[in-house]
């Protein structure tokens, strides 16, 4: 066995079953890797610099194929159900061995990396990957330590990521031949049969959703952040398609992360180190931050070059419409240094409400922010991804349903008590349609939903008046600045104010029915936060 790279002191392998690997590739440099990738075949370089892979037959998440180990510390405190599928100890033991005697002889890339900006929190991760890219990604997408820190690394997290293993589901308890499984005793990840690096990403978000508000007391919010020129933090939450990235964009503050982070006691901190965007029709004008961003360093997933060249057609959707690239926060120029701000004073949902019956903006209490908040509502529309032709209804727990082992009531009770604490102002903006549904009304103009985010970060919105929707119960401002006043009142918008009502009914109902699972978990202060019948005129 040959060891190359920075090894760090009394590192050892075999103790989880990696005895008889090939050569081990001991936190190699980006350049190192991005080398390894292009001598083995496994990826080629863009034009930019950033090198390519293709991810195989996997392009994105399998939620469906993503276990949690059902044992004695996590068999009361884990939501099991559809997202968490519980997974038998003993398979998992069993597949553990398969997958390192997978490993024999193969060389293998290890990562030592880091989650979590506070230090109080840090979260030591090392990863154990089959490719090149798996590590690379790794250093792009988790805090990096620093060379004299490695010497004397220990991880809490191990991730072994082997994309050429496949599962015998008949055998192993797999629902078929990949699989994504976190084992909260062990404090192990096994993944297998998929290339999908953002499996990698999710399943350590994962750890901390249910170790830092289960153990120490920390919010984890799937959110972006950012903070003013005051010292003023914001928070971001969205599902794709709402706006997320480029309103949490501004030239004016500085991002603290754009995906994953902690609210603590001192404040909110990022998970990460870098960032991991969705690159389908990107361009320079739209999203200047992320196309300078892709450069050496950077990988891109699963593009397409234009015929005859290594250009990216950023257009063309034809292996995924989940094309991404990830890249460390470095290659962004306005960023908090470091990846940490003080307590919110604004907290932002997003939704593309393409119903056009929710206000542009809104602001709401307590009980309707842990009501919003465990809704995560939004609704896909054609182009957000394959498929869709026609918008649909989405609601994700807590912006992010996938990643959390606890019930949604828990994470939503934590905000709604911070929220009190520190006098938060948290707001509900609907980035969907306005006049009318999708196909009638249009889309809000981001101009407009630039004035009133900015409004509302300047103190702005604390000026004006308010009145209460009829349906939604939230306060909506009867003015704001670089607004127009008809804008802010959506039924207004309406030239047929009976269809209005009759669509505010039909997503109230939506609203209540997604509720009912959850009804049982959360408090009554939730619970009375529900909308309404319409008010008819």
């Amino acid at each position: 066995m040959n060891e190359f790279g920075n090894k760090p002191k009394n590192a050892d392998l075999a103790s989880l079953g990696l005895g008889r690997v090939g050569e081990i590739y001991w936190n190699l440099e980006p350049a190192e890797l991005i080398e390894e990738s292009i001598s083995t075949g496994q990826g080629m370089f863009a034009d930019s610099g950033a090198l390519a892979i293709d991810t195989g037959e996997f392009t994105g998440r399998s939620p469906k194929d993503k276990f949690c180990v059902r044992d004695t510390n996590t068999e009361n405190s884990v939501w099991w159900g559809d997202v968490n599928i519980p997974f038998d100890t003993a398979k998992f033991d069993l597949l553990q061995s398969k997958l390192c005697a997978y490993f024999q002889g193969r060389p293998v890339y290890v990562k030592d990396a880091y989650a979590c900006a506070d230090p109080s929190f840090k979260l030591n991760i090392r990863v154990i990957a089959e490719q090149p890219a798996s590590a690379l990604f790794a250093s792009n997408m988790f805090l990096r330590p620093k060379r004299e820190e490695i010497d004397s690394f220990a991880p809490d997290w191990n991730i072994i990521c082997a994309p050429g293993f496949c599962a015998d589901p008949a055998v192993d308890g797999t629902r078929q031949h990949n699989f994504a499984i976190l084992n909260f005793s062990k404090k192990t990840i096994l993944i297998g049969g998929t290339g999908y690096t953002g499996e990698i990403k999710k399943g350590i978000f994962t750890v901390l959703n249910y170790v830092l508000p289960h153990e120490k007391g920390v919010l984890s919010m799937h959110c972006s952040a950012n903070i003013g020129k005051s010292g003023d933090t914001a928070v971001f939450f969205g599902l794709s398609g709402t706006g997320k990235t480029t309103l949490s964009a501004d030239p004016e503050r500085h991002l603290i992360g754009d995906d994953e982070h902690g609210w603590s006691a001192h404040g909110v901190f990022n998970f990460e180190g870098g960032c991991y965007a969705k690159c389908i029709d990107l361009s320079r004008e739209k999203e200047p931050q992320i196309w300078d961003a892709i450069k050496f360093g950077a990988l891109l997933e699963n593009v397409v070059f234009k015929e005859g060249t290594t250009e990216v057609d950023f257009a063309d959707g034809s292996k995924t419409e989940n094309t991404r690239v990830s890249y460390p926060i470095e290659h962004i120029s306005n960023i908090a240094v470091p990846s940490s701000g003080g307590h919110p004073k604004n907290i932002f949902f997003l939704t593309c409400d393409a119903s056009g019956v929710l206000p542009p903006i809104s602001k709401l209490s307590a009980g309707q922010a842990m009501y919003h908040f465990i809704s995560g509502y939004t609704a896909k529309v054609a182009g957000t991804e394959a498929g869709i032709t026609e918008p649909k209804t989405v609601f994700s727990a807590c912006f992010g349903a996938p990643f959390l082992p606890l019930h949604p009531g828990k994470y939503a009770e934590m905000l709604g008590k911070k929220m009190k604490e520190h006098d938060v102002h948290i707001w509900l903006v609907n980035t969907g349609w306005s006049g009318g549904a999708y196909g009638t009304g249009e889309r809000m103009k981001l101009k407009f939903t630039r004035a009133m985010i900015t409004s509302a970060l300047n103190g702005e919105l604390d000026k004006v008046e308010y009145k209460q929707h009829p349906v939604f119960g939230v306060s909506v401002p009867t003015s704001c600045p670089n607004v127009p006043v008809e804008v802010l009142d959506p039924r207004n918008t309406w030239k047929n104010k009976e269809a209005y009502d009759q669509a505010a009914d039909k997503l109230a109902k939506a609203f209540n029915d997604n509720f009912k699972k959850y009804a049982d978990g959360v408090s009554a202060e939730i619970l009375g936060a529900a909308p309404k019948s319409a008010v008819k005129a």
